[in-house]
């Protein structure tokens, strides 16, 4: 059986200032590092085989961290990158409101059927991040894959390999280093895990 964990980067300062990162190259923080050495220490034991991430540096930093104490390098990925947020990049959640109110509104309610300006769509995401993943998971069988991106395009990527509507984006949430574990049997795939921080309960900023 293969075994994919799809995690999510450390945090970075514009995820501390509430900002829309997208495709932007933002830097780990100080606590998104020791996030990530917690997130590495908690994955020691699960005989990962090979380690894919994002070429955005928040993920390939955060991969590399795990590589680092699981002594596998990292491959990059950039098929699951996060996604392109157009205008909205390096905007707070307030200042898209005020200058996008219309479009916000739209992509709070139905973000499924929202174009934000020179943006992707969450269907592209979509497309090009599952096509990126399931090229790995085949040329990977009864592995145990890892694979670090970031917060809209793994959800997109969950709600796709388990058949369910984009209409149901905004249903989940990814924290940073959330671990998300899918197994991909004959017939089907499970969601093992979802949105796991257990390895930061005793983590202090």
């Amino acid at each position: 059986m293969t075994r994919l964990y799809l995690i999510r980067h450390g945090e970075t300062l514009w995820n501390r200032k509430g900002k829309a990162q997208g495709m932007k190259d933002i830097q780990l923080t100080d606590v998104g590092i020791r996030q990530a050495n917690y997130l590495a220490e908690h994955l020691k034991n699960e005989n990962i085989d090979i380690i894919y991430a994002s070429d955005l540096s928040r993920a390939y930093d955060t991969a590399e961290i795990i590589g680092k104490h699981i002594n596998k390098s990292v491959i990059p990925l950039p098929g699951i990158r996060e996604m392109n947020f157009g205008q909205w990049e390096g905007l707070t959640t307030n200042e898209i409101k005020e200058k996008y109110h219309g479009i916000f509104n739209d992509w709070s309610l139905k973000p499924h059927n929202t174009q934000i300006p020179e943006a992707e769509t969450l269907l592209q995401v979509q497309t090009r991040s599952l096509k990126a993943v399931k090229e790995i998971i085949e040329k990977n069988p009864n592995k145990n894959i890892v694979m670090v991106s970031h917060g809209v395009a793994i959800k997109t990527i969950i709600f796709g390999l388990l058949d369910i509507d984009l209409s149901y984006y905004k249903k989940i949430r990814q924290d940073n280093t959330a671990i998300n574990i899918i197994d991909f049997k004959k017939d089907y795939n499970v969601l093992v895990q979802l949105n796991d921080t257990c390895h930061l309960k005793n983590f202090k900023e």
